[in-house]
């Protein structure tokens, strides 16, 4: 009966330590969401391109074109967008609102950082592909 009881401790223990790894594991591997919309119209691709090319984003995804209603210069306005789902890192994302700014073709883009926590092998990814090419 006793062994039994160690055994249990035992695996219980190991449970507890491989899920405290992952946790910490996670923990140290902070990535930034940036999201922006464009207009259905415009060449979101080419936009998406561009930032994974000048390695300001590992990967964006460009979801399919939405209804979006918004407050602007007064009006609620109505438009075909599509969302932008940016990775990058925290050190990159000034960067790539620089590089927004000069690309996009809305008066104000929409420029949304969130910080986010990702596995360390896919962390560590983004940050490989958004390191300057030597």
């Amino acid at each position: 009966m006793c062994a039994q009881g160690e055994a249990h401790t035992l695996k219980y223990r190991i449970r507890i330590e491989r899920k405290s790894e992952i946790v910490n594991a996670v923990a140290d591997s902070a990535i930034a969401i940036v999201l922006t919309t464009i207009g259905a119209d415009a060449d979101a691709a080419s936009l998406a391109r561009t930032l994974v090319e000048e390695r300001l984003a590992a990967c964006v995804n460009v979801l399919p074109p939405m209804t979006s209603f918004y407050r602007w210069k007064g009006a609620v306005e109505e438009d075909r967008e599509q969302q932008l789902v940016i990775k990058t890192t925290s050190d990159r994302t000034a960067a790539v609102g620089a590089r927004l700014r000069q690309l996009h073709p809305y008066e104000l883009p929409e420029f949304v950082v969130l910080n986010a926590t990702a596995s360390q092998a896919y962390a560590a990814w983004v940050g490989e592909s958004v390191l300057p090419a030597t």
